[in-house]
């Protein structure tokens, strides 16, 4: 749905000499209207699409809602109390119902109280010692090749926000698996996202985005290569990039980089179980010395700004 601007939107858009924009909402009335068009129109489809990343629609069935709810126009109480009413009436799947509900009051005070409790000093964290600058391409997605980014960019540029999966699949994945210095990679999350609490972005960058924290939050890194992208999303029809290939000019940076990222970490990920399948694999590349010249190159390429 759109949102049209007052009078104090055109005001402040005019004194910070940019555009007013109808998709996001700026009061109470718009925020709840928000809410109703997500029960009555999205709400029964969430689940099944919760997780897809879509070319050709940028919200799906998402609620839209995680900027009302940051910043106090929304109460997380009333949000769940329309989708249990809207359940309990009929014609919404328990998928649906569950998956949304767990995204308010499952993750979202699991975040908020990791928070708090994880302390002051654990936005500066850095365990596995990531210090590539921020990549040209997260400010400009003219830089760069990948087609899943230059959108995932595109989108964030023109709307202020993407969802949780293009957040953590794509964006926290290629700085994860490029090395990219974690504080960079946080400031510039704080920056560009409507919905960027500070509560909401230290651990889900620190923790659970790029594992700077070494496993404090989360028991494994969210590192991926392409063929996830492929499965889960439309982006790399038409790429110039291979996800299935590792090696090779048309590889996609993704999976070199994810086995690159593995190999790099070897020791460090060899006594956690959970990545005892993906270091098994890792020891079974019969390629792994020209994956890592791919993979020198495909850096260089990221950070010229080219690949």
């Amino acid at each position: 749905m759109e949102h049209q601007p007052d009078s104090i939107d055109q005001e402040v858009a005019q004194e910070l000499g940019i555009q007013t924009t109808m998709t996001w909402a700026t009061t109470r009335d718009g925020a709840l209207k928000q809410l109703s068009n997500f029960i009555e129109n999205h709400f029964a489809e969430f689940g099944p699409y919760e997780d897809a990343m879509a070319a050709d629609n940028w919200a799906l069935h998402h609620s839209l809602l995680s900027p009302y709810l940051n910043n106090g126009l929304l109460h997380a109480s009333e949000v769940i109390a329309a989708a249990l009413a809207a359940f309990e009436k009929g014609g919404i799947p328990i998928a649906s119902c569950e998956g949304f509900v767990r995204q308010i009051i499952g993750w979202r005070e699991y975040v908020n109280g990791m928070y708090w409790h994880l302390g002051e000093q654990y936005p500066e964290l850095n365990d596995l010692q990531a210090n590539r600058p921020l990549l040209p391409l997260f400010s400009d997605s003219s830089k760069t090749q990948m087609n899943c980014m230059k959108l995932v960019v595109g989108d964030i540029h023109n709307r202020a926000w993407v969802h949780h999966i293009p957040r953590l699949m794509v964006l926290s994945n290629l700085a994860l698996i490029t090395g990219t210095n974690p504080q960079e990679y946080l400031n510039w999350m704080r920056e560009v996202f409507i919905d960027a609490s500070d509560w909401v972005m230290v651990p889900n960058v620190i923790g659970m985005g790029v594992h700077a924290d070494g496993g404090q939050m989360m028991t494994k890194p969210y590192a991926a290569g392409g063929a996830y992208i492929s499965r889960m999303s439309q982006y790399c029809k038409g790429c110039i990039y291979d996800p299935k290939k590792r090696t090779g000019d048309d590889a996609c940076p993704f999976t070199t980089l994810y086995w690159d990222f593995l190999d790099r970490h070897r020791e460090r990920f060899a006594g956690n179980h959970r990545m005892a399948q993906q270091i098994f694999g890792l020891n079974r590349l019969s390629d792994l010395p020209e994956l890592k010249e791919r993979a020198r190159e495909v850096l260089d390429g990221l950070d010229q700004g080219v690949i």
